[in-house]
Formats: C-alpha cells, structure tokens, sequence
C-alpha cells in the first residue's frame, strides 16, 4: 500500500480540497491539490506548509482565498489538528496567512523571488503572473549628486532624468523605484512609465542592455518610506543598487530601490568551483 496520503473533500474528485476566494465581493469555490506522505521522515505539517506555500506562490491560493479554520481543515485533510495548526502559524510568521476571526484563515499575498539576473521587476512579475502595477511619484530633470554622476559618467551638477515610481502586486505596493537617466536617451512619458517596465521602453527605443554593476543590501525604513509601502517605520527593507550598461559600454540607467522584505527576496544560484 501506497504511503501517500491523499487529501480530498467528499464534494470534489479524489486528491483535492476545495477553498473558497472571495472575488469582486463573491465567495467562490475552487479546488486545490494537496497530498502528504506518512511515510516520509519530513513532518506531516511540514509537508502541509510546503504544498501550501507553492499554492500561493503558483497563484493558485490567491490574495483573498479562505482556508477556514483549524477544525474544519484538519477533519476535511484526515490531519491532527495540532498538524494543521502548526502548519498554518508556520505561514503566519511568513507573513503569507492571517487568521481572521469569524472568518478563518486567509491567504494574505505570496512573496515574490526574484532571480539576480540583468531583468527588469516588471517583467519578473509580470512572467510569475503577479500582476504588476505602477504609479509614477516624480518624473522630472534634476542635477546629478556626486554619486549618480559617477555611475552615469557624467558631469556633478549636470541634468539627468529622474524617474521615481511605486510597483505595486495584486494592488499592493512591493518596491520604490528611483532610477537616474542620461537625458536625451529616450523618451519618457509618464503615461507609459506607468503602463509597463523601463528595460521595456528602452528596448523599444533601440537600446540594447547588456550587462550591469549591482549591490544588495539591507536597512530599516524611513517614514517616507514607511507611508509609500504600507509598512511601520523602522521596518526591514532590502536595498539594490544597480548601474546599467548597454553594447557600446554606455551607462544607460542608475537605479536605488527599496523594496519591503516581508514580500520580496532575492534568489541566487551558487556553482561549486572544481
């Protein structure tokens, strides 16, 4: 006999649990495929929080989506609940479930994992089915610092374009963008900086990115800061630095974002050098 343990609700076919989303006002059913292994040595909440957490970041458990609670899941899964439980608060540190009362258990938002690569946010979330937005806060020329000069390979005190946006996830802000441009370079209207992505537009203008410099780290949030994100001041963010170039060598864009460490991380890949 198998060690699998299919998880399911008499209502739908075997090996699914049916969840409701609440959309546009209206609770609506939708199945889910969970499964653990009792024979495995990895705990059963373990293996409850795994398939979960996937749920939500395949867009499958959306922004929204009821659970129910701890009684109601683990007798319609077959699990304890103390299983269940542990589960659940496992995603609640997360920051991916909350626990409403009267309600249940919610899905809150996944977080989004960003591989480091020379790619614009917009088109990673846009390709991870995030549905990204944006507002523009200031699109206007100001006088290059010491520092956006250096990257840019600019005069200090020169014009350069400014571009400062919100990108926002299912209608929650995710990062501040602050990107310095040579002026001149193409054209940006406001309009279109908020209906797609910069690497986008300058692609469209004939420009060809090929390779960038770029920094990550971390620090707390400043009230601004706070007050844009929906986040508490004092709050952990995660910082990027990124100088782009094009084929020809040409610093095209210099980019200071912020973006709120409860939904985002960076992902790296590590080779073993021989």
């Amino acid at each position: 006999m198998s060690g699998q343990c299919d998880l399911k609700l008499p209502v739908v076919s075997p090996g699914r649990y049916a969840r409701s989303v609440v959309k546009e006002g209206v609770v609506q059913s939708v199945d889910l495929e969970l499964g653990v292994d009792r024979t495995s040595p990895v705990p059963l909440y373990f293996q409850l929080a795994q398939k979960l957490e996937a749920a939500i970041e395949q867009g499958r458990l959306a922004p929204g989506s009821l659970l129910g609670n701890e009684i109601d899941l683990a007798g319609r899964l077959g699990l304890s609940r103390p299983t269940v439980r542990q589960a659940i608060q496992s995603l609640v540190d997360k920051g991916l479930l909350v626990r409403r009362r009267g309600v249940g258990t919610q899905v809150v938002h996944s977080q989004v994992k960003r591989p480091l690569e020379l790619s614009s946010l917009y088109d990673d979330l846009e390709a991870a089915g995030q549905r990204p937005a944006t507002r523009v806060l200031r699109n206007t020329l100001v006088a290059a610092s010491a520092e956006v000069a250096a990257a840019l390979s600019v005069p200090e005190g020169s014009e350069v374009h400014l571009v400062e946006r919100l990108r926002y996830t299912h209608d929650e802000p995710m990062a501040r963008l602050c990107n310095h441009i040579p002026p001149g370079l193409l054209p940006l209207e406001t309009e279109q900086l908020e209906a797609t992505g910069l690497y986008r537009m300058m692609r469209a203008a004939g420009i060809t990115l090929h390779s960038a410099r770029q920094s990550i780290g971390a620090r707390t949030a400043t009230e601004e800061e706070a007050r844009l994100l929906g986040e508490s001041a004092g709050a952990p963010l995660l910082t990027m630095q990124r100088t782009t170039f094009d084929d020809t060598g040409r610093a095209v864009e210099f980019g200071s974002h912020v973006y709120r460490a409860s939904r985002y991380a960076f992902e790296f890949q590590l080779l073993v050098r021989s």
